[in-house]
């Protein structure tokens, strides 16, 4: 089992304090996730030792980064980190090649972890290796700019919003190479972010900020599934589920995908998946809606039995949150509050959670 990451750090600046306490999995994808000025990429700059914190104890695959305590920091370039930034900054005078053998060649033959030829083929830039960087897209520089970083064989991969600076098309080339990493390779990775629809599709684990402080730290399902949570005001508020493919009607391009350690399944708009691949699915807030009956007459394809778990006030007074719960897997529910009267809702209460399947983005 990898070990975990332990992060313990205080920063005090004029007008804004970071205090935070983190364990973060030693495998898959942590985001940290907060809006502007909430601590993100200063904790991230903390890790990688681009700012020294003032008071820090930081161990990452059981080796000791920082310990103020004892006075000890180790040096940026001497922490085998990579990280990506905004922009990917590649060197404009040599090629894609150019830039990916810079980072490679720095690594000692016996200490690379990721080759030349595996990275290229995680980001798709093969056809890039002999083009210059003012020749590619804003996506195809952050592809290859994740791939140099790559190629220094870190322990730990720091992504700083790498997509923050591209457009809506160029974030959605980009994101299927990021899935590619979180599920082909053993090294972990921290992603900063502040667009939850990024974090849900990446994350494993989610770590919420607030001014400086961390307001909730756990399994990605369980921290946007919660109420009490700034999350659940979102506009994009909902809940994410790991299932798995049952099936695929061709006729109507529907897939099948059943829930996790669940008979239930949801019908999705995708194209075809082999049966028993794991797909990720988020369902939005806004789009289940709840009924007393099973109405086999309507044109929503996925109605699933739900229990009431929770009421909460909404982001403003006509609406509410309902927070429920499907054969073991959480959802959430945005209503307004007539909805919720006319339809008498109170924990414990079994009802019917109806989702479009165009609605559902896999």
């Amino acid at each position: 089992m990898s070990s975990p990451i332990n992060a313990r750090v205080q920063v005090a600046w004029p007008g804004f304090q970071l205090d935070v306490d983190l364990q973060l999995p030693g495998r898959g994808v942590s985001a940290l996730f907060g809006h502007s000025g909430s601590g993100k990429t200063t904790c991230l700059r903390c890790l990688a030792g681009l700012e020294k914190a003032d008071t820090a104890y930081i161990e990452v695959a059981g080796e000791v980064w920082q310990d103020s305590a004892r006075g000890l920091f180790v040096p940026p370039h001497k922490r085998p980190i990579g990280y990506v930034f905004q922009e990917a900054s590649l060197f404009p005078h040599l090629t894609v090649r150019g830039n990916l053998e810079f980072g490679w060649r720095r690594i000692a033959a016996s200490m690379r972890k990721v080759g030349l030829d595996q990275a290229c083929a995680l980001l798709g830039i093969d056809p890039l290796l002999e083009r210059k960087p003012d020749t590619l897209s804003g996506g195809e520089r952050q592809r290859v700019g994740i791939a140099r970083a790559l190629l220094t064989s870190p322990r730990l991969l720091l992504l700083d919003e790498p997509l923050a600076a591209l457009d809506a098309p160029r974030k959605r080339e980009i994101l299927p190479y990021l899935e590619r990493l979180h599920d082909q390779l053993q090294i972990p990775l921290i992603y900063v972010s502040h667009a939850q629809d990024e974090v849900a599709r990446l994350a494993d684990h989610l770590v919420l900020l607030e001014q400086g402080k961390v307001q909730a730290s756990g399994p990605i399902g369980q921290t946007l599934a919660r109420l009490d949570l700034s999350l659940a005001q979102e506009e994009d508020a909902g809940v994410i589920i790991d299932g798995r493919v049952a099936g695929y009607d061709r006729h109507y391009q529907l897939l099948d995908l059943q829930l996790p350690n669940s008979p239930l399944s949801l019908r999705i708009a995708h194209a075809p998946l082999t049966p028993g691949a794991r797909l990720r699915v988020k369902i939005q807030a806004r789009d289940v809606s709840l009924s007393r009956v099973d109405d086999l007459q309507s044109s929503i394809l996925n109605r699933l039995p739900a229990r009431v778990l929770a009421l909460y006030a909404g982001d403003n007074a006509a609406h509410m949150l309902v927070s429920l719960e499907v054969d073991g897997s959480p959802l959430l529910a945005r209503l307004t509050r007539l909805s919720c009267d006319h339809l008498g809702l109170h924990p414990g209460q079994q009802l019917w959670a109806q989702i479009k399947s165009v609605a559902l983005l896999g």
